[in-house]
């Protein structure tokens, strides 16, 4: 009796979807570094600041498709042998990172949206992007960007973590449990070198 065949690695399009991000994220993470703590001239911030907005809205749009395109694209299975708390704690990660993904561009354009400066946002120096509506009429414009300032910037350490427990989970899943958990998002491999797994997810 034949059964259908479970893909076992995400489509191209989820593939380069999440490396694109993890390239962002990278990106965002360092020019984030680099604005506060970097001995940087007032210009040279101050183009930080427009490059991290670009990239940080990139990622919001970029992180919209791949829901989308997930929502229509079942992601392939876990490991077979993989004990049912690590699944839920590798669920509960994959949600986090997404709900973090999405958060800390929105916070980021709800903070430039609150300021009392008022600067434009100019993707990429080409292309304009509106405020989000009601925050630019705020009276107490400063007390709210601080607010989310303290949000954005909390959120980018829980993001930092968030991020080194999921390299470190891919890399124990291939380096000492040796399944495929990490051939099934790299882009440059064979499907042939892999072995199936029978579980879904």
């Amino acid at each position: 009796m034949h059964t259908v065949a479970t893909p076992r690695r995400y489509t191209l399009v989820a593939i380069v979807l999440h490396w694109l991000i993890a390239l962002g994220i990278l990106v965002l993470l360092g020019l984030g570094l680099a604005m506060t703590r970097g001995p940087l001239s007032p210009m040279d911030r101050f183009a930080f600041y427009q490059w991290h907005k670009s990239v940080g809205l990139t990622v919001l749009v970029l992180m919209g498709v791949r829901l989308a395109w997930r929502l229509f694209h079942a992601p392939p299975p876990l490991p077979a042998a993989m004990p049912k708390a690590e699944r839920r704690a590798a669920s509960a990660a994959h949600l986090a990172l997404y709900g973090l993904l999405l958060a800390m561009p929105l916070v980021g354009w709800a903070m430039v949206s609150a300021s009392p400066y008022n600067i434009p946002t100019v993707l990429y120096g080409v292309i304009p992007w509106p405020h989000l509506p009601v925050l630019p009429e705020l009276p107490n414009k400063a007390a709210v960007e601080g607010v989310l300032k303290l949000v954005h910037s909390t959120g980018a350490w829980l993001l930092m973590a968030l991020l080194l427990l999921h390299v470190g989970a891919a890399l124990r899943h291939h380096l000492v449990l040796r399944d495929d958990t990490l051939w099934r998002m790299l882009p440059w491999v064979r499907r042939a070198s892999a072995k199936p797994e029978a579980s879904s997810r």
